[in-house]
C-alpha cells in the first residue's frame, strides 16, 4: 500500500484540497499512511488564525496526525510560539527527505 508525504505550501484556497485529501484518505485508509508538512505561507496563515484552515488542523488532530510545520520560515518570520498551537515544529528539510527515502509519495499544494 502507498504513503503519502501531503506538503502544503500555499496560503489560499489551494491549500483547502490538501487538507480536505489528507483528512479523507486517513479517515477512510485510502493509503497505509498520511503524513502533513506545512511550509512556507500556509504556516503564517495558520499562525495567525486563518479560519479557512484552523478547522482542517483541528480534523487531522482529531484523527490523529498532528502536522509539521518548518521552523526555519517560523522562526524568521517571527510566529513560532502561535504556530505551535497547531502543529509541531521542526526543521523540515531533513524530515522530508527522510520521508522520500522510506518511499512516501509526495504530494504538493
Amino acid at each position: 500500500m502507498v504513503k503519502v508525504l501531503v506538503i502544503i505550501s500555499s496560503d489560499n484556497e489551494s491549500a483547502l484540497p490538501g487538507f480536505m485529501w489528507a483528512v479523507n484518505a486517513i479517515k477512510h485508509r485510502w493509503v497505509e499512511d498520511v503524513e502533513v508538512i506545512l511550509f512556507g505561507p500556509i504556516e503564517r496563515a495558520i499562525a495567525n488564525g486563518d479560519e479557512r484552515f484552523l478547522p482542517w488542523i483541528e480534523k487531522l488532530k482529531e484523527l490523529g496526525k498532528f502536522p509539521i510545520a518548518c521552523k526555519r520560515i517560523a522562526e524568521l518570520e517571527g510566529f513560532e510560539v502561535s504556530l505551535q498551537r497547531y502543529a509541531k515544529i521542526e526543521y523540515v528539510g531533513k524530515i522530508i527527505a527522510k520521508y522520500l527515502e522510506k518511499d512516501y509519495v509526495p504530494m504538493t499544494f
